[in-house]
């Protein structure tokens, strides 16, 4: 990190940032192509994070999560723009995560009821949901175990 008097490392104040926010961005590697997506998330920190993302068990996301599990990562928030006078003193205040990983795909139904539970936590605040093993079948959920992560805030 080049500006490291940014630099956040204290872990709950990073903590605190990952629960709040909505939207993971998955960058992918695909052949000479980067591809991004943005996912709803859910976490669990034990002593490294470990997020769930869910999605279908087709398409480009689903492929790319089988064959080249090494992804990037990013969550960014608290985003405000600071006005000035002139075009180049204008700047903004913002927190970021960012930070790589390997993924999976999570085919057993424990492990996936525990991934869509931290999903559901993070968007709805509930943590206990119940899952038809029609529902657990049709849906792909993804654990990204993570490598490296930091944080940095303005």
């Amino acid at each position: 990190m080049r500006r490291i008097d940014r630099e956040i490392i204290d872990k709950s104040r990073i903590e605190e940032f990952i629960a709040k926010e909505q939207i993971l961005r998955i960058a992918f590697y695909d052949e000479g192509d980067i591809y991004i997506v943005p996912v709803n998330y859910g976490y669990l920190f034990a002593e490294q994070y470990t997020f769930y993302f869910h999605g279908a068990k087709a398409g480009r996301k689903y492929e790319l999560a089988k064959k080249t599990p090494s992804v990037g990562f990013e969550i960014d928030g608290n985003y405000s723009l600071l006005e000035s006078e002139l075009a180049c003193d204008f700047s903004a205040t913002f927190q970021s995560v960012v930070g790589t990983g390997k993924l999976s795909l999570i085919e057993n139904d424990n492990e996936k009821i525990k991934g869509l539970n931290a999903i559901m936590k993070q968007t709805t605040s509930k943590a206990e949901w119940n899952y038809s093993n029609e529902m657990l079948g049709a849906v792909a959920v993804f654990r990204l175990d993570v490598d490296k992560l930091s944080c940095k805030a303005k």
